[in-house]
Order: structure tokens, then C-alpha cells, then sequence
């Protein structure tokens, strides 16, 4: 048998034998995925319908234990929290319904059930809210998400439209009109992440959850009171200083808090 009619055959067998082993390994991912990370959501989902059937026969702390399990196992979707501000509102807890329902809100910023019981739980507590400036009011028509990926879009055109000015043999006005359109979204998707996470909702936007909360002048509870705040009243935490908060007040107030009575709605 001559060496080029054995090379024939010897490639068909070294192809078996890659596939076979293509093959094993996908059997071994697919094993260790059933046995790792399917019982993983299959243990989520399960404890999300116990949640579900607990809130269903009005069993609200048993719904709440849940739900929290869910939350801190890193379970979070925009449904789960607004399951869990679902019933702590049954169980009489408006400040982190409330909380609960920003949650929901700031992961998914158009969810109408939400928006509609946070409004309704806002009511019930007479929670007070924090003034928004203008370019909040304007900016919150996108997630600081979707502004993020508009950036990062728009950075990489600009970038593939200088190299297309650098190589080109003369200039095009297409070009240089999609780099400038490119520089100013860029320019104002970035003007507008800072904006959201350093505005009255940003990352240091936290809900009063404590009962009886009063602003004070200082770290003491025989200080002057600043505010009386109702759960569920919206802050944002300036500074820590042991166990007390510096936080900027609805009415455009500023006081310490407990540290303990209010919690951050970004996790």
C-alpha cells in the first residue's frame, strides 16, 4: 500500500476520533451543567412558587422569608422584588414595599405594576419624596444601563470614522458627519450617566425603612430634628459616620439618620 493511499485512510480515522471527542466533551459540560447548575434554578424556581403559594394563602411573613431567600442566594429579577413589595404591603410594611418596588423599578424601569403600587404604597405611608432636577426628569427616559451601551456604540464608530479619515484618499462629508453625530451622543450619554448616578436616584438613593425616623442637626438622638420622616421617604446618603448617615432630605434638607433606618435600593 503506497503512503499517499494510507494517508487516506489514516485521515478519516483522526476525524472520528476528533468528533468522538468533541462529542465526549459536550457530554461532560452538558453532565456537570445538570449537575451543578440546573439544580441551581430548578432550587430558584421552586422556592419562588413556595413564595408564591405562601403570599396566595395570605401566609405574608412565610411569602417575605421566601422571596428574601431568593434575594440574598442573588436571585434577583424585576418580578421578585415586586413579589417581595407585594407582601411586605399585605403585612403592613410600607417602607420596604416601597423599597422593594424601587428595586423592581430599577431593573426594570417600565414595569406598570410596580409603578402602580409604589404610587399606591407612597400614598398609604404619606411617604415624602426627593425633588428631581430637570435634567433627571428628562434623562430617566433610558436606564443608566442603556445609556452605557449607547456610549460605548457610539465611541467605537467615532473610532472606525477617524481610521476611515486617516486612510481615505480624500475627505468625505458622510464621514465627518457621522464622526460629529458620534462625538455629541457620546458627549451626551456620558453627561448623562454622571447625571443618574450622582442624582437624587443615583447609587446613593436609599429608602427610609425604619418606623418614627427623625432627621436630626446631629449624631445624637437628644439633636435638634431636621424632619420627621415617614417609611418609605426617600433620601440619599451624603456620608457614614458610625452609626449614623448624613443624607440629603426631601424639602432640599439635610440631616443625620440612623444608619439602621434606611437601606439603599442599589445592592
Amino acid at each position: 500500500m503506497s503512503a499517499r493511499e494510507n494517508s487516506f485512510i489514516i485521515a478519516p480515522v483522526c476525524k472520528q476520533f476528533r468528533i468522538r471527542k468533541r462529542a465526549r466533551l459536550r457530554c461532560v459540560l452538558a453532565f456537570w451543567y445538570a449537575l451543578l447548575v440546573s439544580p441551581v434554578f430548578a432550587q430558584s424556581d421552586a422556592e419562588f412558587v413556595k413564595a408564591n403559594q405562601d403570599y396566595a394563602q395570605n401566609n405574608f411573613k412565610e411569602a417575605i422569608s421566601g422571596y428574601e431567600t431568593l434575594v440574598r442566594s442573588g436571585q434577583w429579577s424585576a418580578n421578585v422584588f415586586y413579589n417581595l413589595g407585594n407582601a411586605y404591603f399585605r403585612a403592613g410594611d410600607f417602607g420596604r414595599a416601597i423599597l422593594n418596588y424601587e428595586r423592581a423599578l430599577a431593573l426594570e424601569r417600565h414595569h406598570p405594576e410596580a409603578t402602580a403600587n409604589l404610587q399606591i404604597a407612597r400614598d398609604e405611608a404619606r411617604a415624602l419624596e426627593m425633588q428631581e432636577s430637570w435634567p433627571e426628569r428628562y434623562l430617566q427616559i433610558a436606564s443608566i444601563n442603556q445609556y452605557v451601551i449607547t456610549a460605548a456604540v457610539v465611541f467605537w464608530m467615532g473610532l472606525f470614522c477617524v481610521v476611515g479619515l486617516i486612510f481615505a484618499r480624500r475627505r468625505s462629508a458622510a464621514i465627518i458627519a457621522l464622526l460629529t453625530f458620534s462625538f455629541l451622543v457620546f458627549v451626551i450619554a456620558i453627561l448623562a450617566i454622571y447625571e443618574l448616578d450622582h442624582g437624587s436616584k443615583g447609587r446613593s438613593f436609599a429608602i427610609v425603612t425604619g418606623k418614627d425616623v427623625q432627621a436630626r442637626l446631629a449624631t445624637a438622638d437628644t439633636a435638634n430634628s431636621v424632619l420627621a420622616l415617614p417609611p418609605g421617604s426617600e433620601v440619599k446618603i451624603l456620608s457614614t459616620r458610625g452609626d449614623w448617615v448624613y443624607a440629603a432630605l426631601p424639602n432640599n434638607l439635610r440631616g443625620w439618620i440612623p444608619a439602621k433606618s434606611a437601606e439603599q435600593v442599589q445592592l
